[in-house]
């Protein structure tokens, strides 16, 4: 049974609008997010993430990606590669991209930095044919027989070329950006036909507000960092609006997912899920779990969404820091900012 609704699903995607994958720590997959990130380090900076969603509903979705970005001052310049592999279903419905990621950064005074993206993919979308099931092997006793079925011999592995931009701009206690993904509408279909991925836009800004400004030195202060998400693609919507509240090395946080003044037409889901978040981070790695509350009517049927979030930051060398640091300020989105700083200058002395 997993495997017909799984194949009835796919028939469905050949003609319906496809939805990307999302990741609810979206600060954590920053590449993915906007290609204009790359390079908003001034680390080498390494980051693995893992999302399963919906683990109780026939396997769900299961959802990968590694990235790897650095900043070139020199070109004032950040580059990046990013590869996501999402599965779906029984059957193993799975979709791959490589990409390859380019931002260039234009300095505006002594702390904003307008940062333009470019992201270059090339995926592919395959299925496990051998956990299929057709309608006239159902019928009749085929003793392992292939199917006669004429959509059984149509299917196949997708190839595509897919292209993004990005557009970003901040200092480091806020920032704005938007992102166009499938911009050259890059068609997926493994059964020969048009299955075109629809346009994706989204538009996402955070702030930091340091939580104390006395009059006594501390090593470390509680920041809070609120921020949202807004998407679109095809008919679509998705909102995220939450907040971080951080006290090295401790990160909490709690996000709303939904459409809270839609009425639920189309696609869109007026209330999703409620996201908690826990981490810890450390000079060099980050490590955080979140997990997501479904409230929609799906419920805790589905088993709701688990992710986790790895990052670690090799540092360049003193004198390429400090060239850095003056050229391009760098955003600091989760509020390791002040510990590093000093650590940095200790180093330096």
């Amino acid at each position: 049974m997993r495997a017909l609704i799984s194949l009835c699903l796919l028939f469905a995607a050949s003609r319906l609008s496809a939805q990307d994958p999302a990741f609810s720590q979206y600060y954590a997959a920053p590449l993915y997010l906007n290609p204009a990130f790359a390079g908003s380090s001034p680390d080498h900076r390494l980051i693995a993430n893992h999302r399963n969603q919906w683990p109780a509903a026939g396997r769900g979705f299961q959802t990968y990606a590694m990235s790897y970005d650095a900043n070139v001052p020199s070109l004032r310049s950040g580059f990046g590669l990013m590869l996501m592999t999402d599965k779906a279903g029984s059957a193993s419905l799975r979709s791959t991209v490589l990409h390859g990621i380019y931002s260039y950064k234009l300095k505006l005074g002594d702390s904003w930095v307008i940062a333009t993206g470019l992201d270059f993919g090339y995926g592919s979308r395959s299925i496990e044919m051998n956990k299929l099931i057709f309608g006239d092997q159902l019928q009749f006793d085929t003793n392992g027989a292939p199917s006669d079925d004429p959509a059984a011999s149509r299917l196949g592995m997708a190839r595509y070329f897919d292209f993004g931009s990005g557009l970003l701009i901040y200092n480091k206690t806020f920032w704005m950006g938007a992102s166009i993904n499938h911009m050259n509408h890059p068609n997926r279909s493994m059964l020969g036909e048009e299955a075109l991925i629809p346009v994706a836009t989204s538009i996402h800004g955070g702030l930091r507000i340091p939580l104390y400004n006395g009059p006594f030195h501390r090593e470390a202060i509680p920041v809070l960092s609120p921020s949202f998400v807004y998407k679109r693609q095809g008919r679509f919507e998705q909102l995220d609006v939450g907040a971080y509240l951080l006290y090295d090395p401790l990160v909490l946080g709690v996000w709303y997912r939904g459409i809270p003044f839609n009425k639920g037409s189309g696609s869109n889901i007026t209330q999703d899920a409620v996201v908690v978040v826990l981490g810890f981070q450390f000079d060099r790695f980050e490590v955080s779990y979140s997990y997501d509350m479904t409230v929609s009517k799906l419920g805790p049927l589905a088993g709701g969404a688990h992710e986790i979030a790895l990052k670690y930051k090799a540092p360049y060398s003193v004198k390429s820091r400090r060239k850095k640091e003056k050229l391009i300020p760098c955003p600091t989105f989760l509020g390791h900012q002040e510990t590093t700083h000093k650590a940095r200058k200790a180093s330096d002395k």
